[in-house]
């Protein structure tokens, strides 16, 4: 048993989970990542001292195994973070239900499964959650409607966590990320630098170029803040959807048509 505290991180193998381990674990949490993939989870544990843990975060068997487990050796959990995530891109009358569907079982079912088995324990504790939300949750970006959706939904089952359950001393946040470096990102980016005809750092410059900051973020800067919200210095902190973008979603669209980088055809294009 540990007298640290203890966070589960979904999605704990790359990018933003990956990264929270690694803070987490740097204030002297005791951290269980999760993820389908062993290989990823592996070499975070290596580089972080996290426990690994392979599971769907979407089953429902395999979230009671990882508290179960979890419990088993830390006797608590304080802290959990839910980052697991997909995109299936595809406009609502192109999108399948198969496509749909992954998304809603990763995104809202299986944190709903996993706050089910938890919360008892992080009442216990008055721990506090983290959901991982996206600026598409706060601002519609085309082609996504299935991740805009559930993103949104992740941000209300938080509030709603925090509202019912606060009374007893949990604390339940969402941090919404705008374009973040992550092996994720960068994927999309080669194929938008595809799509454009440049390599995917020119199209994270693109991507970002009327971002207020003019780049994308760090995976540890969002991480930063997940592993602040998780602590005693965030007390107060409850229900808040908080964007973490550079300002992204704070432009106003009709200013940025007259931003004089765009041009007469950009701002008339069907």
């Amino acid at each position: 048993m540990s007298n640290r505290s203890v966070a589960v991180i979904t999605g704990g193998g790359t990018g933003i989970g990956a990264a929270t381990a690694k803070v987490l674990r740097s204030g002297g949490w005791e951290v269980v990542i999760c993820g389908r993939r062993p290989e990823p989870l592996q070499r975070v544990a290596e580089s972080t001292g996290a426990i690994p843990f392979v599971a769907d975060a979407a089953s429902a068997d395999d979230l009671k195994r990882l508290v179960g487990s979890t419990l088993d050796k830390f006797g608590s959990l304080d802290g959990l973070v839910l980052n697991a995530g997909i995109v299936r891109a595809g406009l609502l009358s192109e999108l399948t239900d198969g496509a749909w569907d992954d998304m809603v079982r990763t995104i809202l079912t299986g944190p709903f499964r996993l706050l089910r088995a938890a919360l008892p324990h992080l009442v216990a504790a008055k721990g506090a959650i983290v959901g991982v939300g996206s600026a598409a949750a706060l601002r519609a970006t085309g082609g996504i409607p299935g991740y805009n959706a559930t993103k949104a939904a992740l941000a209300m089952l938080m509030q709603t966590v925090a509202v019912d359950y606060g009374p007893q001393g949990v604390r339940a946040n969402t941090v919404c990320p705008g374009w973040v470096r992550t092996e994720m990102a960068d994927m999309e980016m080669r194929e938008i630098g595809t799509g454009l005809g440049v390599g995917y750092q020119e199209a994270y410059d693109i991507a970002t170029s009327f971002v207020p900051a003019r780049r994308a973020a760090d995976a540890v800067e969002v991480a930063h803040l997940i592993a602040w919200l998780l602590s005693a210095q965030a007390s107060y902190i409850n229900a808040a959807v908080i964007p973490v973008d550079g300002g992204m979603v704070a432009g106003d669209p009709g200013s940025l048509a007259l931003d004089p980088r765009v041009t007469f055809a950009q701002r008339h294009r069907d």
